[in-house]
């Protein structure tokens, strides 16, 4: 199965400011433009996390191919310990310099759920998802077990293709400086 997994657009705050932020000015930009990008390929299943970034920028796609994203937490943002936005932020720059066997179980069992259902969709499908599961699947595919081997742009896309058991990179997503990742 070709699996394309699509980084939210920019969101309109980050996540030491806003639990769940949707996207900015130009994350909704981002998000036509992925669409205009993708509309060729289907229409096929869009899969897209909850949080409302993702969301909206699944949006413009579902809109144009007529199907209703499924929405599941499988594609979800990495939790955090707590849900105070003051600490995430310096929890999650810690974590993103990390290897995933040095994580604590709730985040490696984070990393099985996203690649399980990677590996588990029955057809080609479009994912809309975030930096760290992004990251988790390039690792997967690639064998780098660091939590951050790519800086995912936003709205880039990333291509795998999945033989039900592992994953296989076809095409890198665009990268961003360091930087420009929180």
């Amino acid at each position: 199965m070709k699996l394309i997994l699509v980084r939210h657009g920019e969101a309109a705050a980050g996540w030491t400011d806003d639990a769940d932020p949707g996207l900015s000015e130009l994350g909704q930009q981002q998000a036509r433009d992925v669409a205009e990008r993708l509309v060729a390929l289907g229409p096929i299943p869009i899969l897209t996390s909850p949080l409302l970034r993702c969301r909206e920028t699944a949006s413009p796609l579902a809109d144009k191919w007529g199907v209703t994203p499924v929405v599941t937490d499988r594609v979800g943002e990495i939790q955090a310990p707590d849900h105070d936005v003051a600490t995430r932020g310096p929890w999650l720059r810690d974590v993103m310099t990390k290897r995933w066997v040095d994580l604590p179980p709730a985040q490696q069992q984070w990393r099985a759920d996203v690649l399980a259902c990677l590996v588990e969709q029955p057809a080609d499908c479009v994912i809309f998802t975030h930096f760290v599961a992004i990251n988790a699947a390039l690792g997967s595919a690639v064998a780098d077990g660091r939590v951050v081997c790519r800086t995912v742009a936003n709205c880039s896309t990333t291509v795998l293709e999945s033989d039900g058991e592992s994953l296989t990179l076809v095409e890198a997503p665009a990268e961003v400086p360091q930087t420009q990742v929180l």
